[in-house]
C-alpha cells in the first residue's frame, strides 16, 4: 500500500484515493459569528500548544471548543493545517490522504514533495516515515488541527498518528478538538510535560464572560439574573447563546429567562439531537430515569432501571462528554438543562412513572444511609410515612431545632396530609409545631404518636421513635415551665440510649445536646442553678463539633450567662453572653434563643453599669425574636432587664408592667417571682407607699441572693433596718455569689450603720463595696442607694476609690495627692461600655467598620450600634472626634 503513479496523478488533479475530489470545506476553519466572544484567558492557555507536541481541547457538544481553536489558529504566524474529521475517515488511507492534503494546502509541504496513499483502505509505513522525516526538517513547526476527532474510533489510525507525531520532532504540533478521550497514550505525554489540555470546566463561561456574551446579543441583565443564567447553564456556551437568542425577541428578557422552559426550546432540540437521539434504548431509558435525581451512582441507577448495566453505560456517557459530570467516588450528575429536558421527556414517554422512581430512589438511599436525599425523594414520591420514618429512625428529628435545616424540613413536610398516619409522621408534626412554639398542637400529635408506640413491637425503630419522644417532651417541659416533666424525659432518654448502637448516637450528637439544653433550661427556671450548670456546661464546653451542635451550644452559653448574672457575677455573665452572640453570628444562625438570651443578659449588665443607652439598644435587638419565643426563661430575663431600666428612668408604671409574666408556666420560678416582687416593691417605695412595699417582699428569701440584697435595701428605705439585716443573714453565699451580692449587702449594712450613728463602720463598708464594684464597673447599687451615701463619697479616701468610674474624674496614679471636693459630688456615669471601648480602639488603629466587626467576631450592624452609643456619650458625630475626645477623657 505505497504510492503509485495513478495516486500521484489523482493528487495532482485534486482527488482522493477513491477518485473523488477533496472536500475543501473540511480544510477550512469555521467562521466566527458577529456575536462571538474572544476569551483571552483561553487563548493564552492555547498558546502553550506551540511548546508541546500534543494539545487536547476536550468538551461537550456546544462547549465552544471549535470556535475557540479557530480563533486561536487565526492569530498564529506559523502554518496551520485544519482538518475536520468525518465518520468515513476510519479507513487509514483516506484519512492520511486528507491529512497530507491539508498540510499541502497550508504550505507545510514543498511543492514537489511525494507521498500520497494509493489505497483508501491503508497506508504504508514508509509513507508515514517519509512524512515524519519531512516534517522534522522544518525550521518552524506546523500546527495540525483535527477537529471533531471524537468521530475517529480507529485504534490503527491512532497508533499511526502517534508514530508520525513522535518522529516529527519539533516540526509538528498536533491539536485534537474532541468530545471524547483519544486513543493515544496521554499518560506518557502528561508525565513528560508534553501535553496541553483544555477541558470542559475551563471552557465554561465565567460570569464576566457570560455578561459580555449577552451584551453582544443585545441583552443587558442585572448581575443577579446573569448569575442565575450562568448557574442554570453551568457556563455552557451553546446554552448561553441559545438562551440569549430566545430572550432577545422578548419584551422583558430578564423575566423570560427566569421563566424559560428548557424543554420547549431550541436548547432542547440541540441537546436531544446531540446526546439522546440515536443512542441505544437502554441508554435512553437510563438517562430518562436518572433525571429524577440530583446525583446518582451506578448502583442507584440500577435500582431505578431494574437492570445491572448502569456502570458501563455511565462510564461511556461520561467519556463522550454527554452532559454527565463525574463527582468522584463513582457518583455522577446531569447538566441542569439536560436534566430539565430529560424530566419533561420522561413525563411524556412514561406518564405516571416519576413518583415510583422517586420512591425507588428513596428506598435505596435510605438503605445506604443518605438521609437528606431520602427525605427529598420520599416526599417527592408522595410517601410522607417513608420520609418521616427515615427521619425518626435516623435520630435526626432534632434537626427541626438546630437552625441549619429547620426551615427546609418545615417546608419539606408542609404538604403532609392526613393520609400519613404512622407514629413517625405524628412525631414530625409535633416537632414542626414545637419549632413554631405551638405547644397545644404539638402535645396533640405527641400524645397520638405515643399511643401508637405503646402498642408496637420492640425494635430499633421503636427505640429511636421513643427517644425522639423524649426530646419533644423535654422541649414541651421547657416551654411550659415544668421541671419535673423535663427530668422524667431525661431519665427516659438515658434508659433508651442503652438500647441503641453507638454509631447512630455518634452520628447525631445534636439530639443529646438539645435534650440536655432543654433540661438545663427547666432546671434554671426552677432556680436549681447548680444542677442546671452541670448539664449546660457539658453542652457549652464542647467546641469544634459538627454544625448541628452549634445551636444547643449557643443556647447553653446564653443560659449559663443568665445563671452567672443571677448569682451576681457581671463580668462572667458578660463574657459568656458575648460568646453566645458571637458564636451565633459566626455560624450564621438567625438569632437563636441562646443569642437572644445573651443580648438580654448584656442588657441587664449594662443596666447595672448604668450604660442605659446600650441597654435600650440590646433590648430592642432582642425584642422581635424574644416576643415570638414563648419561652419562660428568656421572657423572664427580658422582664428583669427592662423593668430595672424603667425603674432607673423613673418610670415606675412601665417598670411594674414590664415585670408582669408574658407566659404561663406550670411551676413558678423563684428567681423570676422574687425579682418581680422586688421591682413592684421598689416602685411602691418610689411612689411613697412603704407599707405596700414591705408586703410585697414577704416571699423574697436568701435563696435568691441578688434579689435578697435588693429587698434588704428597700426594707431599709421603708424604715425597717432590723428586717433588712435579718434578710441579709439568710443569704447563702457559699462561694457561689459574686460582687453584685457582696456590694449590695455591704451598702445595706453601711446605711444601717450610718443611720445608727456609726459613721466609721459605714465608711469602711462603703470602701469595701467600692473596691468590689470597681473591677466590675458596678454602679447601679450606688446610684440607687439614696442621698445618705453622698457625704461619705465626698471624703478624700472614698472619693479616690470612686473617681474615674463612679464619680467624674480620672483614676489617680499611686501616690498622687487627693484633692477632696468642696461638697457632695453627684454620681455621674462617664465610662463607655466595654464594647464601645473596643470599637473606639479599632477606630484609633484606622480600621474600617468591617475590619472591626471581623476582629471582634460581631456583625457590622452591631459595630455601628456601639459606635452610635459612643458618639452620643462623647457628644461627637465623627470618628476622629470620638477618638480624640475619648483620649482626652482617658477612656482609651
Amino acid at each position: 500500500m505505497g504510492t503509485t503513479g495513478g495516486a500521484r496523478a489523482r493528487a495532482d488533479a485534486g482527488t482522493d484515493p477513491l477518485g473523488d475530489p477533496y472536500l475543501r470545506t473540511r480544510f477550512a476553519p469555521p467562521s466566527r459569528p458577529p456575536t462571538f466572544l474572544r476569551r483571552q484567558r483561553l487563548l493564552a492557555h492555547l498558546d502553550q500548544a506551540l511548546r508541546t507536541p500534543l494539545t487536547l481541547v476536550n468538551g461537550s457538544a456546544g462547549a465552544g471548543k471549535t470556535l475557540l481553536t479557530a480563533d486561536w489558529a487565526a492569530g498564529l504566524r506559523t502554518p496551520v493545517a485544519w482538518l475536520t474529521v468525518e465518520a468515513g475517515d476510519h479507513r487509514s488511507g483516506l484519512f492520511w490522504a486528507y491529512v497530507i492534503e491539508s498540510l499541502r494546502g497550508c504550505g507545510a509541504r514543498a511543492p514537489g514533495a511525494s507521498g500520497v496513499p494509493a489505497d483508501a483502505r491503508g497506508v504504508g509505513r514508509g509513507l508515514l516515515a517519509s512524512l515524519a522525516a519531512e516534517l522534522n526538517t522544518r525550521d518552524r513547526p506546523v500546527v495540525l488541527v483535527l477537529d471533531e476527532y471524537d468521530r475517529m474510533a480507529s485504534a490503527e489510525i491512532a497508533e499511526q498518528l502517534e508514530f508520525v507525531l513522535h518522529h516529527s520532532g519539533q516540526g509538528l504540533r498536533l491539536v485534537l478538538v474532541t468530545r471524547t478521550e483519544p486513543l493515544l497514550p496521554l499518560h506518557r505525554y502528561r508525565a513528560a510535560d508534553e501535553l496541553t489540555e483544555i477541558r470542559g470546566a475551563e471552557l465554561s463561561f465565567t460570569l464576566e464572560e457570560a455578561d459580555a456574551l449577552l451584551r453582544l446579543h443585545g441583552l443587558r441583565l442585572t448581575p443577579h439574573a446573569a448569575s442565575a443564567l450562568v448557574d442554570r447553564t453551568r457556563g455552557w456556551a451553546a446554552g448561553l447563546r441559545l438562551s440569549a437568542l430566545a430572550a432577545r425577541g422578548s419584551t422583558d428578557p430578564e423575566q423570560y429567562l427566569k421563566e424559560f422552559e428548557a424543554d420547549h426550546s431550541t436548547v432542547a432540540d440541540f441537546l436531544l439531537a446531540e446526546v439522546l437521539k440515536g443512542r441505544a434504548q437502554e441508554t435512553q431509558d437510563l438517562l430518562l430515569r436518572v433525571s429524577v435525581l440530583d446525583r446518582f451512582c451506578p448502583d442507584l441507577a440500577d435500582a431505578l432501571t431494574l437492570r445491572t448495566d448502569a456502570e458501563s453505560l455511565l462510564a461511556e456517557l461520561h467519556g463522550e462528554n454527554a452532559f454527565i459530570e463525574r463527582l468522584g467516588h463513582s457518583w455522577y450528575r446531569l447538566h441542569p438543562l439536560f436534566r430539565e429536558i430529560l424530566r419533561a421527556h420522561l413525563r411524556e414517554r412514561m406518564p405516571g412513572a416519576e413518583a415510583g422512581l422517586h420512591l425507588r430512589a428513596a428506598r435505596w438511599l435510605r438503605r445506604s444511609g443518605f438521609l437528606p436525599e431520602t427525605l427529598a425523594h420520599g416526599v417527592a414520591g408522595g410517601d410522607f410515612d417513608l420520609a418521616a420514618g427515615a427521619l425518626v429512625d435516623g435520630l435526626a428529628i432534632g434537626q427541626f431545632f438546630t437552625g441549619l435545616r429547620s426551615e427546609a424540613l418545615a417546608q419539606l413536610f408542609a404538604g403532609m396530609g392526613p393520609e400519613a398516619k404512622s407514629p413517625a409522621s405524628d412525631l414530625v408534626r409535633a416537632a414542626g409545631a414545637l419549632a413554631r412554639r405551638d405547644v397545644d398542637h404539638a402535645l396533640h400529635w405527641l400524645r397520638r404518636a405515643q399511643d401508637q408506640l405503646s402498642d408496637a413491637e420492640d425494635s430499633s425503630s421503636l427505640v429511636a421513635a421513643r427517644l425522639s419522644c423524649t426530646l419533644l417532651e423535654a422541649l414541651v417541659a421547657r416551654l411550659t415551665g415544668s421541671p419535673p416533666r423535663a427530668e422524667q424525659a431525661a431519665a427516659a432518654a438515658e434508659e433508651l440510649r442503652q438500647d441503641l448502637p453507638d454509631h447512630l448516637l455518634d452520628e447525631h450528637p445534636e439530639l443529646t445536646d438539645l435534650l440536655m439544653t432543654q433540661v438545663g433550661s427547666a432546671r434554671l427556671w426552677a432556680g436549681r442553678f447548680d444542677d442546671a450548670r452541670a448539664v449546660l456546661t457539658r453542652v457549652a464546653g464542647v467546641r469544634g463539633g459538627p454544625p448541628a451542635t452549634v445551636l444547643p451550644q449557643v443556647d447553653s452559653m446564653g443560659h449559663l450567662a443568665l445563671i452567672d448574672y443571677l448569682n451576681g457575677w457581671l463580668g462572667r455573665a458578660e463574657r459568656r453572653a458575648q460568646t453566645a452572640v458571637c458564636e451565633a453570628e459566626r455560624a450564621g444562625l438567625p438569632l437563636p434563643t441562646g443569642a437572644v438570651l445573651g443580648r438580654l443578659v448584656l442588657a441587664a449588665v449594662a443596666v447595672d453599669r448604668q450604660e442605659l443607652d446600650q441597654a435600650r439598644v440590646l433590648l430592642d435587638e432582642a425584642a422581635p425574636r424574644s416576643a415570638r419565643e414563648n419561652d419562660p426563661v428568656p421572657t423572664a430575663a427580658r422582664a428583669l432587664a427592662a423593668s430595672c431600666l424603667f425603674l432607673d428612668d423613673g418610670d415606675t408604671h412601665a417598670a411594674t408592667e414590664a415585670v408582669e409574666p408574658a407566659v404561663s408556666a406550670a411551676v413558678a420560678s423563684p428567681w423570676a417571682e422574687s425579682h418581680a416582687a422586688v421591682v413592684r416593691s421598689a416602685a411602691c417605695i418610689a411612689d411613697g407607699r412603704p407599707d405596700e412595699a414591705m408586703r410585697l417582699l414577704h416571699g423574697v428569701s436568701g435563696d435568691q441572693p441578688v434579689c435578697a440584697v435588693e429587698a434588704a435595701g428597700i426594707q431599709v428605705s421603708a424604715g425597717h433596718p432590723r428586717a433588712a439585716v435579718e434578710l441579709l443573714g439568710t443569704v447563702r453565699a457559699e462561694g457561689h455569689t459574686g460582687p453584685s451580692v457582696s456590694v449590695g449587702a455591704a451598702l445595706v449594712r453601711a446605711r444601717v450603720a450610718q443611720e445608727s450613728g456609726d459613721t466609721a463602720t459605714a465608711r469602711r463598708l462603703v470602701a469595701r463595696a467600692l473596691l468590689a464594684a470597681r473591677r466590675e464597673r458596678l454602679r447601679r447599687p450606688f446610684l440607687r442607694a439614696g442621698d445618705w451615701i453622698k457625704p461619705l463619697l465626698a471624703t478624700a479616701s472614698l472619693h479616690e476609690l470612686a473617681e474615674g468610674w463612679l464619680l467624674p474624674g480620672r483614676p489617680r496614679a499611686h501616690g498622687e495627692p487627693v484633692q477632696p471636693p468642696p461638697g457632695p459630688v453627684p454620681l455621674v456615669p462617664v465610662e463607655l461600655s466595654g464594647r464601645e471601648r473596643d470599637v473606639l480602639r479599632g477606630l484609633a488603629r484606622l480600621m474600617s467598620t468591617e475590619e472591626i466587626a471581623a476582629d471582634l467576631y460581631v456583625s457590622v450592624n452591631t459595630v455601628k450600634t456601639h459606635l452610635k452609643g459612643a458618639y452620643r456619650k462623647l457628644a461627637v458625630n465623627r470618628r476622629g472626634d470620638a477618638v480624640r475626645r475619648a483620649r482626652d477623657l482617658d477612656l482609651l
